[in-house]
Parts: structure tokens; C-alpha cells; sequence
């Protein structure tokens, strides 16, 4: 009877796994979306992309990558390049990171960016694309696939001129 009870705790712990995993791959197949549909839409509008910096862990240092795209986040700790590839921009640093160009490798997108953090950090990514439309663009609403509506907890970041 042990036997059999833990097997099936086995089998269940195993199928919420799978379940988790095929819902995090529907958000990531639709985070994907959103953000080659906005790159898109940013490069027809003639919103021409600009090399991205990422910074040192910990905070120290900017590094130039090797990403040409637009930041997300006032505080540019993300972007997104042309074709819509969605980047973390930090990296390790060191002295030799300062005259390379840090190499960057796409992450998986999330459907609400700082999902986990703390209050006000998190933002759903089709609001946070709209309000990143809207400062790009000076049009309302429709970076996100027509989606309108605020930064939902985070300003859209500035633009250099």
C-alpha cells in the first residue's frame, strides 16, 4: 500500500510538472508575439533601433553589447531587438568587457515582466510594449497589438535624442 501511494504522489507531482510547463511555453509562444509584432510595428513606423548597453552584475559598469534594438524598462535592464528577441541586459563585466561587446544570447520572454519581484515591479509585457509605443512613437496604444492603457507600474523609459 506504501508502495502504491507513492507512486501515485510520483505520477501527480509529475503531471503538475508537465501542466506548469506546457502553460509556460503557451506565455512564452504568446510573449514571443507580442514582441515580434512591436518590433515590427516600431520598424514600419520608422523607429530606427539603437545599440543597446547592458549592466555589470551587481550594478557596476556599462557594457556595450553586440544587441541593437530598444529598451523596455525606464531603468533599461531589458530590451528587444529588430527581430523581436527579448534580452536581459546584464552581464558579468570585467576590465576586458569594457572595450569588447558583450555578447548577449535572447532569454525566454515573460507575459508579465518582474513577475516574483517586489510590489510595482511587475508589469504585464503588452502594457509595458504600449507604454513603450506611446514614448517612441507618440501614438496611443498600439505597440501592443492594439492593446491601450498605462505602464501598469512601470514609466516608459525615456528617449535619447
Amino acid at each position: 500500500m506504501d508502495q502504491d501511494w507513492s507512486r501515485r504522489r510520483g505520477q501527480n507531482a509529475q503531471a503538475r510538472a508537465e501542466a506548469l510547463a506546457r502553460v509556460a511555453a503557451r506565455e512564452q509562444a504568446e510573449a514571443e508575439a507580442l514582441l515580434v509584432g512591436f518590433a515590427r510595428r516600431l520598424l514600419a513606423a520608422g523607429v530606427a533601433p539603437r545599440p543597446l548597453r547592458a549592466v555589470g552584475l551587481g550594478g557596476a559598469g556599462r557594457y556595450r553589447t553586440d544587441v541593437v534594438g530598444w529598451y523596455l524598462r525606464v531603468n533599461r535592464s531589458i530590451g528587444v531587438d529588430a527581430e523581436g528577441n527579448y534580452f536581459v541586459l546584464q552581464v558579468p563585466g570585467g576590465w576586458f568587457g569594457r572595450w569588447r561587446r558583450a555578447r548577449l544570447r535572447p532569454n525566454p520572454p515573460p507575459l508579465v515582466v518582474g513577475r516574483g519581484g517586489r510590489d510595482g515591479e511587475s508589469v504585464d509585457l503588452k502594457d509595458l510594449l504600449a507604454a513603450r509605443w506611446d514614448e517612441l512613437t507618440g501614438e496611443s496604444g498600439v505597440g501592443a497589438g492594439g492593446a491601450a492603457g498605462g505602464a501598469g507600474g512601470d514609466r516608459p523609459a525615456r528617449r535619447r535624442r
